[in-house]
């Protein structure tokens, strides 16, 4: 049995995916892991799908999750996780971001916002829910919304055991660091 672990990162352009991804990373190598990150942008500047993979373990080879080898699926806009659910294992956990950005066919009248995908991923998975936009909002800066993420992604995989406000101060720049420690620990609260 494989002693890698399979995190995939969904989205949409400007959620803050990838700097979600790399503070993940950092925080998996400063514990001696070895860490492998793929990202994939697609039309992120126009609103489209951002993924990331990061891949961890005693040894990990390939940066690449394949279809059924997710751990963990985290997605920040819940259209994404509907997509993306194909690549979880089936005893894989999903943590959702309750939060709906439109893409162009919806925001141009040719398709409507799909409805009810949360209820239908409850029905087949270990999911969390919760409305990141509206923590990160409270906080001071809805631009914290992908750190919240990290936190619960931290806290949904029992990875807390790291020193993740120090991770944060090696990551971000200098003035935002007090408020994603703050996102961080909001993030991991809504986890149980």
């Amino acid at each position: 049995m494989s002693d890698i672990k399979n995190i995939l990162l969904v989205g949409v352009g400007g959620q803050g995916i990838i700097l979600a991804s790399k503070i993940l990373a950092n925080g998996l190598m400063s514990a001696g892991y070895d860490v492998k990150m793929s990202e994939v942008h697609g039309m992120a500047q126009r609103g489209g799908s951002v993924t990331t993979q990061v891949r961890f373990g005693k040894k990990v080879y390939s940066p690449i999750i394949g279809r059924g080898q997710a751990d963990i699926l985290v997605s920040f806009e819940k259209m994404e996780a509907g997509k993306w659910i194909d690549h979880l294992k089936k005893d894989g956990k999903v943590v959702v971001n309750d939060y709906e950005i439109p893409s162009a066919p919806i925001l141009t009248g040719q398709a409507e916002y799909p409805k009810g995908i949360i209820e239908e991923l409850q029905k087949y998975t270990d999911i969390t829910v919760f409305k990141a936009a509206e923590i990160a909002k409270e906080l001071g800066n809805i631009k914290t919304m992908n750190v919240v993420m990290v936190g619960a992604l931290v806290k949904a995989m029992g990875l807390d055991n790291i020193n993740w406000d120090e991770v944060v101060k090696n990551t971000v720049k200098e003035k935002f660091v007090g408020i994603n420690i703050k996102a961080l620990r909001k993030g991991m609260e809504q986890v149980k």
